[in-house]
């Protein structure tokens, strides 16, 4: 069996691991947590870093800070995953779905404006398969129409655009470190952010809301989200690696685009740069053209080894939103790619003799179907 992902460490993550081990930095309260806090937020120039024990919670603790009121309107774009709409829901907000640029599969300006209202208080940003979204002209429009910007850059570590780091432009940014992210600590998140205020209730939110002067008296009913000392561990270990993970995945990209060069009448191949971004293929996501085949083909796949996945199914499709989602217009785009895409295997374990044999029986089943 292929698989669609498979994480690869090395050495140096084994000796910061040991390290920490060796040291007894191993609980959530560990300074080694700090310390891979404090490497992360500066390496993505942000002032403030609170680690948690996954991506989703990164969202919701995100969503939480702002103290959004029931029924506030937050803009999400419907072509991502369901944790978004979590953690909207669970903050009390009520979730606006918008559409996707086609070529790019991000949100663009114009999709947020789309979906705008009065009644809109914050956007969620979502950076979607290795290109990025239209952060720079979305984070203008929140500034001019005092909206908060949350920035998900769960799947765009190290991506920079006109010299500046996704995760650096919304009032509360978040990252997942999931295995399959260029920076992994096999599980955990993080919420990034310059403001003192959400930063110090992004703490408390996290932890239980333990207050050091009085321990064991709680004003709010938190929870327990931190991220173990070994995680973070990992993770300053990975954080060196970022740019030699980025150009892998780059150069893995590009070949796979060769390989399918000649395969455009049946597939749309990702952008190569959007928004003078280069893609950083955390995926390689591709699109078939003709419609209602996708799943019969990810079986065939699997049939023969190769694992893959379907893109995301939209959000405002989800069966367990129906109340919700039958207030919303009709998504072209997002339902397209719901229907129509899929990626293939990426990452360390996949050489390029593998890419192309992926793609050659691709090809064959595509064509047989």
């Amino acid at each position: 069996m292929i698989p669609v992902f498979k994480p690869k460490t090395d050495f140096s993550d084994i000796r910061s691991v040991l390290k920490a081990l060796i040291g007894n930095n191993i609980s959530g309260t560990s300074p080694v947590v700090k310390e891979f806090e404090n490497n992360f937020s500066k390496k993505f120039s942000r002032d403030y870093g609170v680690s948690v024990s996954n991506g989703s919670v990164a969202l919701d603790v995100a969503l939480k800070v702002l103290n959004l009121k029931e029924n506030d309107e937050v803009i999400v774009p419907s072509f991502t995953i369901i944790s978004c709409l979590s953690a909207i829901i669970r903050s009390g907000a009520k979730p606006i779905f918008c559409d996707v640029d086609p070529q790019s599969w991000n949100m663009t300006l114009q999709n947020v404006k789309d979906s705008f209202s009065t009644k809109t208080k914050a956007v969620l940003v979502v950076h979607t398969y290795g290109l990025v979204a239209d952060i720079k002209r979305i984070s203008d429009f929140c500034k001019d129409n005092s909206l908060f910007l949350i920035e998900d850059a769960a799947e765009a570590h190290g991506q920079k655009i006109d010299k500046q780091f996704c995760g650096s432009f919304g009032d509360v940014s978040t990252f997942s470190f999931y295995a399959n992210k260029h920076i992994t600590t096999g599980e955990g998140g993080i919420l990034l952010t310059d403001s003192k205020n959400f930063y110090e209730e992004a703490k408390k939110i996290r932890n239980l809301d333990f207050d050091n002067k009085k321990r064991f008296q709680h004003e709010n009913l938190y929870w327990n989200y931190r991220l173990s000392g070994l995680q973070a561990a990992l993770g300053n270990s990975q954080i060196k690696k970022l740019d030699k993970t980025i150009n892998f995945k780059i150069k893995q990209g590009n070949y796979y685009r060769y390989l399918l060069s000649d395969a455009l009448d049946f597939i749309e191949l990702p952008l190569e740069e959007h928004n003078g971004t280069l893609n950083h293929y955390w995926v390689f996501g591709i699109l078939l053209k003709k419609e209602n085949v996708r799943d019969k083909l990810i079986e065939e796949l699997l049939k023969e080894g190769i694992e893959t996945r379907p893109f995301f199914w939209p959000l405002h499709l989800q069966p367990v939103i129906k109340d919700i989602s039958k207030e919303n217009k009709n998504l072209i785009i997002s339902e397209k790619l719901g229907r129509n895409g899929l990626y293939i295997p990426t990452g360390r374990h996949i050489t390029p003799k593998l890419q192309k044999k992926i793609v050659e029986i691709l090809l064959e089943k595509l064509r047989e179907i």
